[in-house]
């Protein structure tokens, strides 16, 4: 079975884009317009999303906030802890119930990310041909550590999926989930505050892993050509003059 996803264009050339054109209406601050909305928490909203452009799928959107020019690393923690555990929660629900080869639940922030709008969001979308586990490997989530407590670890990864540079938090189960956000918010803070000058942009993929839940959270600049054509990943040789600064700024 091949293991590539239909993009449906016609529908992808009607997705507004407010990356590209800061004019663009934003469609998620015109909440009274939302339709197919799934949950709501406070100004959290789960809804269908209205440009499924994936063929064999089912895309879902979290509004993270009301307030579109905000960004998660900002957040408060309060606000950080029901964003995740809203996201963690609907992600196992479309899980568990087995409608779907697999389910991926991710982010996009910045220019570079694939994204295409500024408000905060993230997507879960099951996925009925597709099994995404079958790519990933224990190897990916190995790391230099950066902290560890309350069955969190928090790393960079020594045999990175893409490459150069990608922060793991592994978090064994819901307990720690509170230190599981934090982790998680300081690693997208340090990308677009201290990581490179020029870097704007990051995604986070959530994966089930060996009965823990792990997240990369990854910088994104062009792709490296040798990954484009060769699939094959590079690692940095500063993961551990990154690990003594982000210890130095966050702990």
């Amino acid at each position: 079975m091949h293991k590539h996803l239909i993009f449906d264009a016609s529908i992808g050339s009607q997705k507004p884009n407010s990356l590209i054109n800061a004019n663009t209406s934003c469609p998620f601050c015109d909440r009274e317009s939302l339709t197919d909305l799934l949950d709501t928490d406070g100004p959290i909203i789960w809804l269908k999303n209205k440009y499924p452009t994936l063929e064999n799928t089912y895309q879902t959107v979290i509004i993270e906030t009301d307030e579109c020019h905000l960004e998660l690393s900002e957040y408060d923690k309060d606000h950080l802890y029901k964003v995740i555990s809203f996201g963690l929660k609907h992600w196992k629900e479309m899980i568990t119930s087995n409608k779907y080869k697999s389910v991926i639940f991710f982010k996009n922030h910045g220019p570079q990310s694939g994204g295409s709008i500024r408000h905060p969001h993230m997507q879960i979308v099951g996925l009925e041909n597709i099994n995404y586990l079958e790519t990933m490997k224990d190897e990916h989530f190995v790391g230099v550590s950066i902290d560890k407590k309350n069955g969190i670890e928090f790393n960079i990864s020594k045999f990175p999926r893409m490459g150069f540079f990608e922060f793991n938090v592994i978090m064994e189960d819901e307990k720690g989930l509170k230190t599981f956000a934090e982790d998680i918010q300081i690693a997208a803070h340090y990308i677009l505050n201290h990581f490179h000058k020029n870097c704007n942009s990051y995604n986070l993929f959530f994966y089930e892993l060996n009965g823990k839940v792990a997240v990369k959270i990854i910088p994104r600049f062009s792709t490296s050509p040798l990954y484009v054509g060769y699939s094959i990943p590079q690692v940095s040789n500063r993961i551990d003059s990154v690990v003594e600064k982000i210890n130095k700024l966050y702990f």
